[in-house]
């Protein structure tokens, strides 16, 4: 990367850490205004969210996170808003559950089984809005937000009608259980770190491990290469012999694919089984994290984080008669001023590029 380079990446950075920190300051503002003082409620969030049990929930918080910011961000790379990924995970996670619980397979092959058919049924997802937009011209935000709808509503028809089971409790008593088949016990995902008070998953390995492979992907492979050229500049794409189609379908399914494995959490460590309202709104998290992480799988890492250790510092806020949905204001405000602070600094940006541009050229410079 030339200086040129390094110098916007480092703008960028600072951009988004500014849009954090006037995030907060508004937070705070809102908490003076309800009467809570802002400051001792940050400080309080902090000592508590710094513990080593809630640094475990934080980073557990951000594995599905990292996943479904990285979903996100190969849409936007490709010019694409891919709002579908909250269905796109729902549909892999019933396929998964049911298509695991039914074929069992020795010792790890289980795992690769599970993971395998969530990608594939959430990149087959994704590959209807795809198809849509490039052979009827349907916008792919009206699609997938539509997707979205029918895989909530299919899910719901498929548990009221397939997986509703009565069961008896150790008193002799029977109830209704409305989920799936539990997965056998070599599809579960163990531990990596395991105290008295929290543990951590290697599903958080892999989660990172994704984010690598689609920093690769995007930066480091021809195919990136050309996806973020066709998002920038279609119509040079094209003219260069870039099929813009086909890169749409296949950039959709690739963030299909990725959004499929969202909600493998849920359940491959902590409940072995899908049953309803179990992991919602991760996809819808995800566009948030994926701007403020600027559409770049490092910087998705360390939103996912800040996401995560929101969210698990919040727990002390109740004990402070705090209402903790004031976790999901600031989290909401984050994404607003991410977008307002980074179109700024990036007007200001390209017109110093063009400034510079046109005083090399008055001065006859040769650009490089």
């Amino acid at each position: 990367m030339d200086r040129a380079g390094w110098q916007r990446l480092g703008y960028t950075a600072l951009s988004s850490i500014a849009a954090v920190a006037i995030a907060f300051v508004l937070g705070g503002l809102l908490l003076q205004f309800t009467g809570h003082n802002a400051l001792s409620v940050y400080g309080q969030m902090f000592d508590y969210g710094t513990q080593s049990t809630q640094l475990l929930d934080a980073a557990k918080r951000a594995g599905p996170l990292i996943l479904s910011g990285c979903a996100v961000a190969i849409g936007f790379k490709m010019n694409l808003f891919n709002i579908g990924v909250e269905g796109q995970y729902r549909v892999a996670m019933l396929a998964a559950a049911v298509i695991g619980s039914s074929l069992v397979l020795p010792g790890p092959l289980q795992i690769l089984l599970i993971l395998v058919v969530a990608m594939v049924f959430g990149a087959g997802w994704a590959w209807i809005p795809a198809v849509l937009k490039v052979r009827r011209g349907v916008n792919e935000v009206i699609s997938t937000i539509m997707l979205n709808a029918i895989a909530v509503g299919l899910t719901a028809f498929l548990y009221n009608t397939y997986f509703r089971f009565e069961k008896v409790d150790s008193t002799g008593r029977t109830s209704l259980d409305v989920k799936t088949e539990p997965l056998p016990e070599n599809g579960w995902i163990g531990s990596m770190i395991s105290t008295g008070n929290g543990s951590l998953s290697w599903y958080f390995v892999l989660a990172v491990v994704v984010a690598f492979l689609v920093w690769l992907l995007l930066f480091r492979t021809t195919f990136g290469f050309q996806l973020r050229s066709s998002g920038l500049n279609p119509v040079a794409a094209q003219t260069a012999g870039i099929d813009s189609r086909k890169m749409i379908v296949r950039s959709m399914m690739i963030s299909g694919a990725i959004a499929g494995l969202v909600g493998m959490q849920a359940l491959m460590v902590d409940e072995h089984s899908y049953r309803p309202g179990l992991a919602t709104g991760l996809g819808f998290t995800g566009i948030a994290v994926a701007l403020l992480g600027r559409n770049h799988p490092g910087g998705i890492v360390v939103a996912a984080l800040l996401f995560g250790f929101l969210q698990a510092s919040s727990g002390i806020l109740q004990i402070q008669d705090v209402p903790k949905s004031i976790v999901d204001i600031i989290q909401g405000v984050v994404v607003l001023t991410v977008v307002v602070v980074n179109g700024l600094v990036g007007r200001w940006l390209d017109k110093r590029t063009a400034r510079g541009t046109s005083k090399a050229l008055d001065t006859g410079k040769v650009l490089t």
